[in-house]
């Protein structure tokens, strides 16, 4: 059973948007779910700090042992950072997806459109939990 916290917003591709403390910038990551399926990551590209995205964009890839897939922006905006910590040590997506495995910063152009987004019950039924 994978792990789905109430408080996030979830995409059918398995990122997640978390809100942070500065309105309308939310961190994104993969879903628990998504880790488990991959497996062990190995690798990330992931953007530059001020580029923009269109909501379900691609914004890098993951590469773990058995895929390299895209990862897709939950909503349309600005990258304000990384996790550069990822660089070094990629496997902490797989040890800590909602924690130290967030991805981006994205300064959402529309915040209200996270509301859209799959809440973790829709999120459940979406996987099969």
């Amino acid at each position: 059973m994978s792990n789905i916290p109430d408080d996030l917003r979830y995409t059918a591709e398995h990122e997640y948007v978390r809100a942070l403390d500065e309105p309308g910038v939310f961190a994104v990551g993969i879903t628990d779910f998504a880790q488990g399926e991959l497996g062990d990551i190995v690798f990330l590209n992931l953007p530059k700090v001020g580029e923009h995205f269109d909501a379900h964009a691609s914004f890098g890839t993951i590469e773990a042992v058995k895929a390299v897939s895209d990862l897709y922006s939950p909503i349309a905006g600005e990258v304000t950072a990384i996790n550069e910590a990822l660089d070094a040590d990629p496997a902490v997506v797989n040890q800590d997806p909602y924690g130290g495995g967030w991805m981006i910063h994205l300064k959402a152009d529309d915040a209200s459109l996270v509301e859209k987004l799959l809440d973790a019950k829709a999120y459940k039924t979406h996987i099969g939990d």
